[in-house]
């Protein structure tokens, strides 16, 4: 894990040097500070999936050239197989799963998302990113925080969303969760 960090790490320092912009226009850009953007440069931190995606539209190349190191090469369509879309371990709590890796110039990034069960007690941490989100249930219960609201989402349930709010989901039940999420 701490290999594919570097890695992709790697890849987004080199992009980000060949057009020449500065870690601090980085920064300010992905709303961080200039040394929280480093530990991401030298894969001291991990990269949130969000914060990536973003990253990918600031470098003018798709998300997946950053996970995988090769450029999509599909113009009308792609199939992702059961179980083959590109992993992407960003956040401790969420498992992504990249279901359009392969494809030139998406307007969206699909993901099969799980997130696993924590213990009683754990602090809750939101993200949020630019743009809109639509997140679909697919197995377990979640309860879904955003802003100042909470409230449970099932199996077949789904929310569509402003990312940029403050948001995060939590398995219940002491079970996984999965659900679709659809970044836009």
């Amino acid at each position: 894990m701490q290999e594919r960090i570097k890695e992709v790490a790697a890849r987004v320092k080199e992009l980000r040097g060949i057009l020449e912009i500065g870690t601090d226009e980085m920064a300010k850009y992905l709303n961080i500070s200039k040394d929280r953007y480093e530990r991401y440069e030298n894969g001291e931190e991990d990269i949130p999936a969000s914060e990536l995606y973003e990253i990918s539209k600031k470098l003018g190349v798709e998300m997946s050239i950053l996970l995988t190191g090769e450029t999509p090469r599909m113009h009308y369509f792609t199939v992702t197989r059961k179980g083959k879309g590109v992993s992407v371990e960003r956040r401790k709590q969420y498992k992504y799963q990249n279901l359009a890796f392969n494809f030139i110039n998406k307007k969206a990034e699909p993901f099969i998302v799980t997130v696993e069960p924590k213990p009683k007690g754990t602090p809750v941490h939101t993200n949020s990113h630019p743009g809109q989100e639509f997140n679909y249930v697919l197995d377990g219960s979640l309860r879904f925080i955003i802003r100042d609201q909470e409230f449970v989402l099932n199996e077949g349930d789904s929310i569509y969303f402003d990312s940029s709010c403050d948001h995060a989901m939590v398995a219940l039940n002491e079970k996984q969760a999965r659900f679709l999420a659809i970044i836009m």
